[in-house]
């Protein structure tokens, strides 16, 4: 498990290369769940695409570009990302 002190100050992807939609294939998608969600951003530093942004003080997916990889959901200490069925 990562401390969130060993955390970058930046997200890990911030691409100047035009993002790429993720179309129909992905299966899973993130879900938070503010009420558990303590904002301590390991998420946001973790995703590999730079999806997951601070919008009026709640963290947001913007699933137009997320792929459904679950790290988010798997490196949440406080196991407020859940991947539901893409529908």
């Amino acid at each position: 498990m990562i401390k969130t002190k060993e955390l970058p100050l930046v997200p890990h992807l911030r691409s100047p290369v035009r993002p790429i939609r993720t179309g129909s294939w992905r299966t899973l998608r993130p879900v938070i769940d503010h009420e558990n969600c303590n904002s301590c951003f390991i998420c946001w530093s973790l995703c590999p695409d730079g999806v997951i942004a601070k919008a009026q003080g709640k963290l947001t997916v913007d699933y137009d570009y997320c792929k459904g990889c679950g790290i988010c959901s798997h490196e949440c200490p406080q196991h407020a990302i859940e991947m539901v069925r893409n529908d």
